[in-house]
């Protein structure tokens, strides 16, 4: 059943767009997301240090498997993004 308002979407459309989908894409998706989740882990009222820590090196280990597949600029990028959220998570440790 459609959402009200919006377009049926057909198994086959779902399947062609899985098809176009480049796996590249999906792990920046999936990195930018890890980090908001983990920003959200560090947060005082919802600290959870162990859930904070397993995001970041989710997004340490999926990095290098894009060098190559996405721009040198994309991957300074997302570094840059992980070392934030180490600072946040030394912040947040330090904090108790």
């Amino acid at each position: 059943m459609a959402e009200e308002g919006g377009p049926e979407l057909k198994p086959e459309d779902l399947v062609e767009a899985i098809r176009k989908m480049k796996v590249s894409d999906l792990l920046l998706s999936t990195i930018s997301t890890t980090a908001q989740l983990a920003y959200a882990k560090l947060e005082p009222d919802s600290r959870d240090l162990e859930q904070a820590r397993l995001a970041i090196e989710a997004m340490q280990a999926l990095l290098p498997v894009l060098e190559g597949a996405v721009g040198q600029e994309v991957l300074g990028d997302f570094s840059q993004l992980v070392a934030n959220l180490q600072l946040a998570y030394a912040k947040a440790a330090e904090e108790g």
